[in-house]
């Protein structure tokens, strides 16, 4: 039986701080959405990561900016009272959405029948909001954290955290744990304890131009390859194991009257199960041309390996589902088609994900939050970072709560 310790705050203690604190986290909530923040404009990002880093500063972080390349940066930040050598626990989060610039000006911030409506407020702006008013009624009612709370919030998680993965990764290894803040799933805000890998391949078939008319013959159609390289593609899909192969775009030739010389295929792969990666990334790369006069040029990976149920994401899973019990919450475990920095973090450390907001309409433009489900889920995560250390494995007990250098 999984049991929580709770030193000294009880759930009446914890809810009432959480209702007198509400107003205020719908208020940073409001605010955090109206900042437009697209992955792949990176001077969006300035203005949220100034306010995220000002709210962790006034719940005792340390906060370091990391510096992007192609993106707009991200925040680390360590609890000031963290002890060397103290066991950590990650929170993770992104500040970046799908949405472009100019958004809200056609999906208006809104509050209506208990939800709040706006781009990015459910993936995921709510889940910082959870994360950070979690860390501030611990430190209210209790001063501080057996296991100090570790906090990496990245601006590129929508367009696939190609640059704060090596933070992400590095972290995971020395703690004990990872919390990820995406959105949960359904009405019930389940959470997410395991997700697919994914992929993405670009598939371009080379061949020869000539007149489609005059001289036919002397052409290879990319096209027509293309055709049956799509047909091998989508033979790939295997439901049982959870494999999809899904060909999203297409594109190619110069006229309709020229034998087309040039096509191409943007791919997207989800896999459930680590051990089926490699022969799916070599029937994909191993495709041969079968159209006399083209060849085929492959790219790409399964870049995001799949989140399982490992054994340290199950103890994880039941210690949130001892947590919701206590407070009185119905909570189930997903699998999930999408994939989130979780993904990475499972490698390395016991993860739950699914730990944001309770809404829907992700990426879509009802996206809202149901407010009430706030305090709860605030509820619920204070519950799992006052949580004793877990059993880790061996390489994990090694690197746990050694101090972090990038």
């Amino acid at each position: 039986m999984t049991t929580l310790q709770l030193p000294s705050i009880s759930n009446g203690q914890l809810l009432d701080y959480l209702h007198r604190r509400r107003d205020d986290m719908q208020t940073l909530l409001e605010t955090l959405v109206q900042i437009e923040t697209p992955s792949t404009v990176p001077t969006s990002q300035v203005p949220i990561l100034e306010r995220l880093r000002w709210e962790l500063r006034q719940r005792q972080f340390r906060v370091r900016s990391l510096p992007g390349r192609k993106t707009g940066g991200h925040l680390f930040a360590i609890a000031t009272h963290r002890r060397s050598c103290q066991s950590a626990q990650l929170l993770i989060g992104h500040c970046d959405t799908v949405w472009p610039l100019g958004t809200l000006a056609q999906m208006p911030l809104k509050v209506s029948q208990g939800k709040l409506y706006g781009p990015g407020s459910y993936d995921m702006k709510a889940g910082l909001v959870i994360l950070l008013f979690a860390v501030e009624a611990i430190l209210a009612l209790q001063g501080e954290l057996a296991i100090a709370p570790m906090v990496l919030i990245n601006s590129d998680e929508e367009i696939g955290s190609g640059e704060s993965t090596r933070y992400i990764r590095h972290l995971a290894q020395v703690c004990d744990r990872a919390l990820v803040f995406e959105p949960s799933l359904g009405p019930r805000g389940h959470l997410k304890t395991a997700r697919k890998g994914v992929g993405r391949f670009t598939v371009t078939v080379l061949g020869q131009a000539a007149h489609a008319g005059l001289d036919p013959g002397k052409g290879a159609s990319a096209i027509l390859e293309l055709s049956h390289v799509i047909q091998t593609l989508f033979a790939l899909n295997d439901p049982d194991r959870g494999i999809t192969v899904n060909v999203g775009t297409i594109d190619g030739g110069i006229r309709p009257n020229v034998v087309a010389p040039e096509s191409r295929a943007i791919v997207d792969v989800r896999v459930l199960h680590q051990a089926d990666v490699p022969q799916l990334e070599a029937a994909i790369r191993g495709l041969q041309a079968i159209t006399p006069g083209t060849r085929l040029e492959i790219s790409g990976r399964i870049g995001r390996p799949p989140m399982e149920k490992t054994p340290g994401n199950q103890q994880l899973w039941h210690l949130a589902q001892a947590a919701a019990t206590e407070l009185g919450i119905e909570l189930d475990q997903e699998t999930v088609g999408g994939g989130s920095d979780g993904n990475t973090t499972s490698l390395y450390t016991p993860t739950l994900d699914g730990l944001g907001a309770v809404g829907d309409a992700a990426h879509s433009p009802g996206e809202f939050v149901y407010l009430d489900s706030l305090i709860e889920r605030t509820a619920l995560v204070s519950k799992l970072l006052l949580a004793q250390p877990l059993s880790l494995s061996l390489a994990s007990k090694e690197n746990s709560g050694k101090d972090v250098t990038f």
